[in-house]
C-alpha cells in the first residue's frame, strides 16, 4: 500500500490505523545476530530473569574491575555490543546486558518503552552498576529509569547515539507509513490514556536536567539516517555534565562496530 493511498485511507478508517500505527511502537521487530554477534553472547554467563509477564535473557561476563551495564537500542539486542563486549573484557570490567522484552532471545508479546525503562532501573539497582553505556533508544529508556528513581546515583555513562522526544519517534513512524495527522492525534490519545503520560514531556533532553549522573558523552554520526544528530545535539545541550563527539562515516548500527568510537568509549569508561 503507497503512502498516497495511506493517507486517503487513514482519513477514512482512523481507528484502523491508530492500531496498526501502535502495533509499530510496541512490536518490536527482531535483527537476525551475526555468527561473530552469536559467538561473543555464547561466552557469557547466562540466567532467565522473571520481569513482569516476561522471561528476561541476561547475560555476564566477568571481571575483576568494575561493574558495567550495557543498554541496547529498540529492536535491537545484547549482541549487537559484541565488539564493545571484547575491549571492555580486555579491560577486565565486570560487563551485564539482557535482551528487552520481546527482543532478542527474552520472551516475545506486546512491549512498551515503560516496561524497557522500569528493566533499566531494576538491573541498574540487581547488577549494583555505577557506569553504563546504552545504543539509540537504550537512551531514551536509561535517562527515564533514572529521571524516575532519583536515589540512583551513576559515575559515568556513554550514549552511542540517542533520541531526544518521544512524539519525534510518533511522527517518524506517521512519515514511514504515510498516516495523517488526524490518526496521529488519535494515536497520541491513545498512548495517553492507557500509559498515563504527556507525550509532550517524554524528552530525554528534560530528563537529562535532573538525574544525577556526574560524568556523560554523546556519540553520534553526522549522517545518521535513523535518528538526526540534532537530537543528540539538543539532549547534550540541556545536559551540563555531558561532552559532545560527533563522528561520520559510520551510520546508525555501524558506530557499534567502528574502532575509533569503541575506543573512545572505553578510554571514557575506564
Amino acid at each position: 500500500m503507497t503512502k498516497k493511498i495511506v493517507q486517503i485511507f487513514s482519513g477514512l478508517f482512523p481507528n484502523f490505523f491508530v492500531k496498526i500505527a501502535f502495533d509499530k511502537l510496541a512490536n518490536p521487530q527482531i535483527r537476525k545476530l551475526r555468527e561473530r554477534e552469536v559467538e561473543i553472547l555464547n561466552t557469557a554467563i547466562k540466567q532467565d530473569f522473571s520481569f513482569m509477564e516476561f522471561d528476561i535473557k541476561t547475560y555476564h561476563w566477568t571481571g575483576s574491575k568494575e561493574s558495567i551495564l550495557l543498554i541496547h537500542g529498540w529492536e535491537g539486542q545484547a549482541g549487537n555490543f559484541s565488539d564493545l563486549i571484547l575491549k571492555l573484557k580486555k579491560e577486565e570490567f565486570n560487563i551485564f546486558s539482557f535482551d528487552a522484552p520481546s527482543h532478542g532471545f527474552s520472551s516475545k508479546g506486546q512491549t512498551s518503552l515503560f516496561e524497557f525503562t522500569e528493566l533499566v532501573g531494576t538491573l541498574i539497582r540487581k547488577y549494583n552498576v555505577r557506569k553504563l553505556i546504552s545504543h539509540s533508544f537504550g537512551g531514551v529508556a536509561t535517562t527515564l529509569a533514572l529521571f524516575n528513581n532519583q536515589d540512583i546515583e551513576i559515575d559515568k555513562y556513554a550514549l552511542i547515539t540517542t533520541p531526544d522526544k518521544f512524539i519525534e519517534r510518533i511522527e517518524d513512524v506517521s512519515i514511514q507509513y504515510g498516516i495523517n495527522k488526524k490518526v496521529i492525534q488519535k494515536l497520541i490519545q491513545k498512548l495517553e490514556n492507557d500509559y498515563e503520560i504527556i507525550v509532550n514531556q517524554m524528552n530525554v533532553s528534560d530528563f537529562v536536567k535532573e538525574i544525577k549522573v556526574k560524568e556523560s558523552i554523546i556519540f553520534h554520526d553526522k549522517a545518521d539516517k535513523v535518528i538526526p544528530i540534532t537530537r543528540s545535539k539538543n539532549v547534550h545541550k540541556n545536559w551540563k555534565q555531558s561532552t559532545f563527539k560527533e563522528v561520520e562515516g559510520t551510520g546508525h548500527f555501524r558506530i557499534l562496530r567502528d574502532e575509533n568510537v569503541l575506543n573512545q568509549v572505553v578510554n571514557f569508561i575506564k
